[in-house]
């Protein structure tokens, strides 16, 4: 089985959720979260703060730098994220389909990369 990261991308556009648009997102995340662990598919997962709760380090020069809010200035930006097994690319993307359907967001799929023998 390989490990797929299935990663939620959140558009911040100034209209938030209702509360309760919220609250079923939740609820279907969490049922999600269940059937990954039912069917063994669950690695990890978990939500993320806002992304002006982030800090970025960095090394320039030799030196260890550290800066407040995203790594990147765009509107789009990580807000959570599933470490699943699955057999194939295939197994992956139904997965993700089912995520993007309980979370409400865009699932980006990619693959981990297979550690070289030691």
């Amino acid at each position: 089985m390989k490990q797929y990261l299935l990663a939620v991308h959140m558009v911040e556009d100034g209209q938030a959720r209702s509360a309760e648009a919220t609250q079923r997102a939740y609820q279907d995340v969490a049922a999600l979260n269940a059937r990954l662990q039912a069917e063994g598919a669950w690695v990890f997962g978990g939500g993320l703060h806002p992304p002006e709760s982030a800090t970025v380090v960095r090394v320039r020069d030799g030196e260890i730098l550290t800066t407040d809010g995203p790594f990147a200035e765009t509107k789009e930006q990580l807000g959570g994220f599933w470490v699943i097994k699955a057999a194939d690319l295939d197994e992956a993307l139904a997965w993700a389909a089912k995520a993007t359907r309980a979370c409400g967001e865009a699932v980006e799929v990619r693959p981990f990369q297979d550690n070289p023998p030691a």
